[in-house]
This record gives C-alpha cells, structure tokens and sequence, in this order.
C-alpha cells in the first residue's frame, strides 16, 4: 500500500522531498549529518557509471537515424545543423549571462573531487579530442573522445550501408538498454540528493542554499534573449518572415511545454502549431519528433553552461577561457546525443562537468529545483522546434506563407483544450 502510494508521487516532488529532508536533517544533526554523505556519493557513483556507453550508444544512434535517400539526407543535413547553430548560440548566451551573475556569492565549499587543473593550450585540446584507443577512452571516461568517436562510427555506418546493418542493430539495442538503465538509476536521485544535502547543510550551515535564486534568475535570462533573440532573428532574417507572428502562433505550446515540462507531451500542440505556421505535414511530422529527441538549447546549451559556472563558483574553482569553449563545444554535440534519455539534463550536466574537472556533488544543489528551471528549459526547446520546422521548411519549399499570416490559433487551442 505504501508503495502504490509512493509511486503516484511525482517524480519531481520526490526530488524536492529528499532536499528537504536533506536540509533538515543538516540542520538537526549538524556535522554528525555526513554520516549520510555514502548515499549521495553512490548516487554520483551511479551517474558516472552511465555516461561513457550512453554517450558512445546514443550518438551513434542519432546519426545512423538520419536516413539514406538524397531528399531526407538534404533535409536530415539542414535541419540537424540548424539544431548545431542554435545549440552553440545557447552555449555561449548561457556562458555570458553565468558569467555576469555572481550566483555563488561567498558561498566556499570544498570538494575531494576537485584536483588540479593544468589548463592545456587550444592546439592540445584539439589533439585530445582524438581517441589513440577508444576502448582507454571509454574505460577512463575522457568524453570528449568518446564523442568524435561515436560519431566516426555513426558516419562510417551510414557509409557502408547494408553490409552494417547488424552493428547498426547492436547500437539500437545497446541504446535501448542504455536508456533503461538509466530511467533506472534516476530514480535513486531523490537518496542522492538527501544524502548530498544532509551533508553540505551538516558541513556548511544553511547559507550554501542561498544562490539557488540567482541561478534560477540567471537561466531564466538566458532563455528568454535566445528566445527571442536567436529564435526571433532567425525568422526574421532567414525565413523573412514576422517574428511576432511566429511567437503569437508558437504560443500554445510554448504554455503546454512549461505547464508540462514534456517536449513529447506537448509534441501534438506543437504540430499543430507550426502546421498553423503553415509547414507542410510531411516536413512537420518529420522535423518535430527528431527536434524533440535532438535539438535542446535549454538543456544542452543553456543549463550546462550556466550550471557548470554556478558550481565552479560555490567550489570557488576559477574557470578560464578553454573551460569555456570546452562547455560550449561538450554541451551542444552532447544534447543532440543524449536529449532522448530521460534526465537527459543532467546526464548532459554531468558530462560538461566531467570534461572541465567539476566536482558533480554540486549537482545536489541544482537537482531539487529542477522542475522549475525544466519549465523554460523545455519551452526553448519546444520554440526551437517550431522556428527550424519554419526556417528550414520555407528554404526547401515546405512552407505556405500565406498560411504563416492567417490566423488560426483559436482553432489550435479550441482542439487541444
């Protein structure tokens, strides 16, 4: 009975229970609360345990899903480096509104995780990019490695064709198993947050919660000028057409997407939407579920970027400008990988975090008010699906224009009320 009961708690709710109990055990118990810390450290165990084969997995998938006829190839082509575009553009916007808050205060924690950092030149970051031996850099989780090299083996499949198909499978299957796995151990983040926080509350005292504001404040910011910045200006400088009508046709599902923090719940209004816009359905139906699993400039640009600054900050850890290309480079080949998995947020996180040397227990701050930064990550993302499914459509002759300016929303909202 009391499973059944705990199971129809949202997930969510959960995480911010086990931050709560964290908090007040902290308090309660004081320095004698890290006697809880095991359980957050098995959590982060957990995570670092996924990262390595997911990512190898995930992004090999994603580009072997890109299809072979000349048409789709075209389109995979233009739609996925729009995706890239954007990704980046979120990226470096994260990394310069992280940069002018200063979230972490005097807030100063210390962490064994944190070693020291030798900061390699731009000519050596690039060497380090090419895996010697994959399976070293698989065993040793260098991430970046992992990354070119799934993504060689990805185009290397498409490339011979027929003949890989059963290593095409076995990627499939592996991902599959991949995303399993991971649905499973992220279900012990509410025990790892409890643990993480009972301990940095115990350690630290209560004054470590107060930056959380400026972080939520900090990605809000950010979200909105790629918003309407990026997705505005794409609009209206690529497919010449008006931004504010494309924001007052994106509407509904912009509200559905932060109501329900789902891309995939809100996908029907988001097709509906940019069918209003006046893409064809054949483009729609194509573009929409692939920008769903691929494109995240809320959770593969924006987050990371802004979240791995907020925690070198509360480490008092200084971050340079190779850690900042490095976060932008990570975080949007990352989210085109990983954005299918769920918590792909913090996957991708961890993954940023791991590149730079970032302790990942900084993640149990982050983690119980993830609902609420979920809410716009997942409406720029959702937005973003809508402006390329325009822009990319009006350039290959799937967009009606004069359907782009007739009003429809009433319809789109009455059908989906």
């Amino acid at each position: 009975m009391i499973i059944q009961t705990l199971n129809k708690i949202p997930f969510w709710q959960k995480v911010l229970a086990g931050f709560a109990l964290g908090i007040l055990a902290g308090v309660a118990l004081g320095e004698s609360a890290t006697l809880f810390k095991p359980l957050g450290d098995l959590f982060i165990a957990a995570i670092k345990m996924l990262v390595a084969p997911l990512v190898l997995c995930a992004i090999v998938v994603s580009i072997t899903s890109l299809g072979s006829s000349s048409n789709l190839k075209r389109l995979s082509f233009k739609t996925l480096a729009l995706f890239m575009l954007t990704g980046t553009l979120a990226s470096l916007i994260g990394l310069a509104v992280g940069s002018s808050f200063d979230m972490g205060g005097s807030m100063q924690l210390a962490s064994s995780e944190v070693r020291e950092r030798v900061v390699p030149g731009f000519a050596q970051v690039l060497l380090d990019m090419i895996p010697v031996n994959p399976f070293a850099s698989l065993t040793n989780g260098k991430v970046l490695q992992i990354i070119v090299f799934a993504a060689l083996v990805g185009i290397a499949i498409n490339a011979v064709g027929e003949k890989a198909e059963p290593l095409k499978k076995v990627f499939d299957a592996g991902a599959e198993v991949m995303f399993q796995l991971t649905r499973m151990v992220l279900k012990l983040t509410p025990i790892g947050v409890f643990g993480l926080m009972a301990w940095v509350v115990g350690e630290y005292g209560l004054s470590t919660l107060l930056p959380l504001g400026k972080f939520i404040i900090a990605i809000y910011v950010a979200a909105l000028i790629h918003i309407v910045f990026v997705y505005g200006g794409l609009v209206k400088f690529a497919a010449r057409l008006s931004p504010l009508q494309f924001f007052r046709k994106a509407m509904p599902a912009q509200l559905v997407a932060f109501s329900t923090a789902s891309s995939f719940g809100t996908l029907p209004v988001t097709t509906k939407c940019a069918e209003s816009m006046g893409v064809s359905k054949r483009y729609s139906a194509f573009v929409l579920p692939m920008g769903a699993t691929m494109n995240m400039d809320g959770c593969g640009g924006i987050y990371p970027a802004i979240a791995a600054i907020f925690i070198a900050q509360i480490y008092g850890i200084p971050l340079d400008m190779t850690d900042y290309m490095l976060i932008a480079v990570t975080a949007t080949v990352a989210s085109v990988g990983t954005a299918g998995v769920p918590g792909s947020a913090m996957v991708m996180l961890t993954v940023t975090l791991g590149v730079i040397g970032l302790p990942l227990e900084g993640i149990a701050f982050i983690a119980a008010i993830d609902r609420v930064i979920d809410m716009i990550r997942t409406c720029t993302n959702v937005t973003g699906d809508m402006m390329t499914a325009v822009v990319v459509g009006n350039s290959e002759g799937e967009l009606d224009r004069e359907r782009f300016y007739k009003a429809e929303e009433d319809k789109i909202v009455a059908d989906n009320a």
